[in-house]
């Protein structure tokens, strides 16, 4: 009898997790959509951010800070890759759906060997980038990737892919003023990852 009622509880429990975890909203992205819906969704939010301008010219101003305080790093630090960060929370959010990623403001953190999918120098292992891809442009004198952003489009026989990142300007600069649609030469960009 005692068995019984132990089985009983035992089969209990399983069911009992089975349903919270069934009825959890976070579930890993590639199992849950299709990675296209999850691709649409981070472009439609980080399109959404072409226009943002910091406050005063110095890595500061409310939405700025919003994307500063996904890395944990306040107004005053460089912002290009918490603008990754923010822009993957919100489709997180938005679609109930775990996008794992670094929060960090640190560019290099989003090039791990596991998520690299194109290098400049290996014209033999690359994936063809595509929309919602992380870049990453090489600085020498930095010796490391300095900025980073998202890519757009990656259009087929052109030197060029058009890109949307923050803390750049009209010039391209990594210590720009906000967030901007860009025309980037292929030939720039160094590394790029995928996250979805």
């Amino acid at each position: 009898m005692r068995q019984i009622k132990n089985l009983a509880g035992i089969i209990c429990l399983v069911f009992v997790g089975l349903a919270a975890c069934h009825a959890s909203p976070v579930v890993d992205s590639t199992h849950a959509l299709d990675r296209k819906v999850v691709v649409e969704k981070i472009a439609q939010t980080y399109t959404a951010e072409i226009g943002v301008r910091e406050l005063t010219g110095r890595n500061d101003g409310a939405r700025v800070e919003e994307y500063l305080a996904v890395t944990g790093f306040k107004k005053g630090n460089a912002w290009c890759a918490a603008f990754i960060a923010w822009s993957l929370e919100r489709t997180s959010s938005d679609l109930h759906v775990l996008i794992k990623h670094p929060k960090s403001a640190w560019a290099p953190s989003w090039f791990p060997p596991a998520k690299t999918i194109y290098v400049k120098a290996d014209k033999y292992r690359n994936v063809k980038p595509d929309r919602a891809d992380v870049f990453g442009i090489y600085y020498a004198k930095d010796n490391r990737i300095g900025h980073v952003g998202f890519i757009d489009q990656w259009p087929p026989n052109q030197d060029y892919a058009i890109t949307v990142e923050g803390n750049t300007n009209t010039a391209g600069s990594r210590e720009g003023d906000g967030v901007y649609r860009k025309r980037r030469l292929k030939q720039n960009i160094y590394k790029v990852s995928r996250w979805v």
